[in-house]
């Protein structure tokens, strides 16, 4: 499952990710990290304290990459339009939601001051950066003066977010779907 290469930390890391996203918090137990990983008990309490240690450096490693896949998409000489089209339309898994946004269902998660802050880091980033290309269009004249672009951005996000829990609940990715086309067609200019 993981490359030879790859540290006993790292595979920790990611085994965590992994299950931090199929089974919440709560649901990903010491055992079943150190089984997906493939490593001994030891392994895991030689490299982290414990289960909230190794679950901070899981939800942090997974902000950084979704925050990095979010500048990948917004840092591009195209209009705002089409650089929030292209973070509406990027490719997902639909189906199994957004690795930080399940975590904000997680009571576990929001209740720990520390496993919480890289999760409200992770949104905030991303609605920041989408506020900013909202004013951008604003001020270029691509979008409406009357639009406040960090509603927008909370609408964006809610979209996504809603999205995703519509297209889990109907086990099908049309509500998905039809909610970005939904709001793409309110943006269009």
């Amino acid at each position: 499952m993981y490359s030879e290469g790859m540290s006993t930390q790292e595979r920790l890391v990611e085994a965590t990710r992994e299950l931090l996203w199929e089974r919440g918090y709560v649901g990903t137990s010491p055992k079943a990290i150190l089984q997906r990983a493939g490593v001994g008990q030891g392994s895991m309490y030689h490299h982290f304290t414990g289960k909230q240690d190794l679950a901070l450096a899981a939800i942090r490693r997974t902000g950084e990459e979704l925050r990095a896949a979010v500048d990948r998409l917004l840092d591009t000489d195209t209009s705002a339009y089409a650089r929030i089209e292209a973070y509406l339309l990027r490719e997902r898994d639909v189906l199994r939601g957004c690795p930080v946004g399940r975590l904000t269902m997680d009571p576990d998660v929001i209740a720990d001051p520390e496993l919480r802050a890289p999760v409200d880091e992770t949104i905030a980033y991303i609605e920041g950066r989408l506020a900013a290309i909202v004013q951008e269009g604003v001020d270029s004249g691509e979008f409406a003066p009357r639009l406040v672009p960090a509603e927008i951005a909370a609408t964006v996000l809610a979209t996504v977010q809603g999205g995703y829990v519509l297209a889990r609940a109907s086990g099908a990715t049309e509500a998905f779907d039809g909610a970005v086309r939904g709001l793409l067609s309110l943006l269009a200019p």
